[in-house]
């Protein structure tokens, strides 16, 4: 028969039947195979307030509390449980759900760290070098802090009860159980991941989430998923950027837009200003050179304003556009922030989105006319308001001064220190000698309202001429005169000694300052200020007009020849 076989008591039994039994008994005998201790699967047939009956596929069914579910299975669900006794004094079947837990997971466990495959768990507290971690079934595992994220932890205490997938660095230690895991070797895998996926699928252009992460001083770091972007500080906005901290904070959740991406050095630069049109494309059609233009101010810096034209574009006023006349040593002398000022169009650069403003030249230029004001020759009488190591400022008019260099002080003087001539607010008489409008420079003089004393005494002097003056200063090299007008002259030693045997050091102990006397002058440069004298060339210029008297008295006398000898032996006579 096909279909039916004959049972011992003529009965026919279907296959289904047979199939049935044949099943029923390899069931029995593969139970009988198992052992106490052993991993076996139940299927739940009941559910009640406080236990979950599980049928193991023995004549009795396996009991679990319910205390050891943390969600209550449903009937019909294949549950894993522990054999630990066939069967009790009652006759029943002892299963633990508890025990299989243990035993699955730690299964699953080993295949992970085998597999190097990331498990879950739960950062449970903060312990010593690190945190401990719940992993489930009871295992706890260690978790050392400079593996426990992607970024230096600066409060251990914000990643407690954080849960997370963890790669298992060990298992054992000592032949211990010792888990230790790895939270940041994960972190990293899936940055590169979503990195690697964002270069992928994310075109220039396009607009993307981000969190406002660190701030630089050019710019701000936006976390995109575990990897940032940088949105640089001219990239903020189309108007000038100081601080980042002006556009964005710390923490913030924004969209921005994606203007450049560097696969191979894995950069990602983002902006803010490109959701709005580049202002500066219209710039050439609303602003020219030379335009005299109104703009709020809205940075001061050391060197100077930044004025905002209109959105987005903003200009710098250098401190040296301020004023024609004043010297500005800070900017908030003449401006304040959110000043509305008036200020002219110097220069522009589209490309790199400067404009260069002033302020002075919205103002008349004094400068202009100062050569006409104050023309050389022009004597005046003023204040002194600066002194300098080179000479000193003199106030012509509010915001214009006068240069007096040292040099120009005395014709004979030789000043190293101006202090020691001039006071701060002293009114002294002057006399421009230069005027020059395009250097905004008038230099003044002070010897120059006298004549010049080194070229009247060369007019009045010639050379082998004598004269008058008072010793000044002895110095080893010879002796200093002050004569007429002032000026002072050297007699070098080789013109003080009359005799090659004479002994300098000795000849100039007869001479003391303040002695007078006289000297012919053998050398004068107006131009060097250099006067040069000699008591050696006087001497002989006084013997000769004695010789020269004492001829003509004689020959008067006596008409007959005389001779030089004559001369020297009436002398000795």
């Amino acid at each position: 028969m096909d279909q039916m076989d004959v049972a011992k008591d003529g009965s026919n039994i279907s296959e289904e039947d047979i199939q049935q039994t044949r099943l029923q008994e390899e069931y029995l005998k593969s139970f009988q195979s198992l052992e106490e201790g052993q991993l076996v699967d139940g299927i739940v047939i009941q559910v009640t307030e406080d236990q979950v009956f599980v049928d193991v596929g023995y004549k009795s069914e396996g009991k679990i509390p319910v205390s050891e579910f943390d969600e209550l299975p449903t009937v019909g669900d294949t549950v894993s449980v522990v054999l630990e006794k066939k069967e009790n004094k009652h006759g029943e079947v002892i299963v633990s759900k508890q025990k299989a837990d243990v035993k699955v997971f730690w299964k699953n466990l080993r295949q992970a760290f085998q597999d190097k495959a990331p498990v879950e768990g739960t950062i449970s507290r903060v312990v010593k070098g690190g945190f401990e971690v719940t992993l489930g079934a009871g295992v706890r595992a260690f978790l050392p802090i400079s593996q426990s994220d992607s970024q230096k932890v600066e409060k251990a205490e914000k990643l407690v009860d954080l849960k997370s997938l963890f790669y298992v660095e060990r298992l054992y230690s000592d032949n211990k159980v010792n888990v230790v895991v790895n939270r940041r070797k994960y972190l990293e895998e899936q940055t590169e991941i979503n990195r690697e996926k964002f270069f992928n699928e994310v075109q220039i252009g396009e607009s993307v989430p981000g969190i406002v992460k660190s701030f630089t001083s050019f710019g701000a770091f936006i976390d995109l998923g575990g990897f940032d972007g940088l949105l640089h500080i001219n990239d903020m906005s189309w108007g000038h950027v100081t601080r980042p901290k002006d556009f964005v904070k710390k923490g913030q959740e924004i969209t921005l837009k994606v203007i450049r991406l560097d696969p191979e050095e894995k950069r990602i630069n983002l902006s803010l200003k490109h959701f709005s049109e580049d202002p500066w494309l219209h710039f050439e059609d609303k602003f020219h050179v030379n335009d005299i233009v109104k703009g709020k101010v809205t940075k001061l810096t050391e060197f100077g304003a930044f004025i905002e034209l209109e959105e987005g574009i903003e200009g710098l006023a250098h401190i040296s556009e301020f004023s024609w006349v004043k010297k500005v040593n800070k900017p908030e002398d003449m401006v304040a922030i959110d000043d509305d000022i008036q200020c002219m169009i110097l220069g522009y650069d589209i490309q790199a989105g400067r404009v260069s403003l002033g302020l002075k030249q919205v103002t008349e230029n004094p400068w202009e006319d100062i050569a006409k004001k104050y023309p050389v020759d022009t004597k005046l009488t003023r204040k002194v308001v600066k002194i300098t190591n080179a000479g000193a400022f003199v106030e012509l008019e509010e915001g214009i001064d006068g240069f007096l260099h040292a040099d120009d002080i005395s014709w004979t003087k030789r000043i190293k220190n101006p202090s020691s001539e001039l006071t701060v607010d002293q009114e002294i008489e002057v006399v421009v000698i230069e005027s020059d409008p395009e250097t905004h420079r008038i230099r003044l003089g002070v010897k120059q309202l006298t004549a010049d004393p080194w070229k009247l005494f060369a007019e009045t002097h010639e050379l082998g001429s004598s004269v008058e003056g008072e010793i000044t200063s002895i110095t080893d090299f010879g002796l200093f005169l002050r004569v007429e007008g002032g000026i002072e002259g050297l007699i070098h030693k080789q013109n003080l000694l009359e005799n090659r045997d004479d002994i300098f050091e000795e000849v100039v102990k007869k001479y003391n300052v303040g002695d007078k006397l006289k000297v012919i002058v053998i050398d004068v440069s107006p131009e060097r200020q250099k006067v040069a004298f000699s008591i050696k060339e006087y001497k002989r210029k006084v013997q000769r007009e004695e010789i020269s008297r004492y001829i003509s008295s004689t020959q008067e006398e006596d008409d007959g020849a005389y001779t030089l000898g004559d001369l020297l032996k009436n002398k000795n006579n």
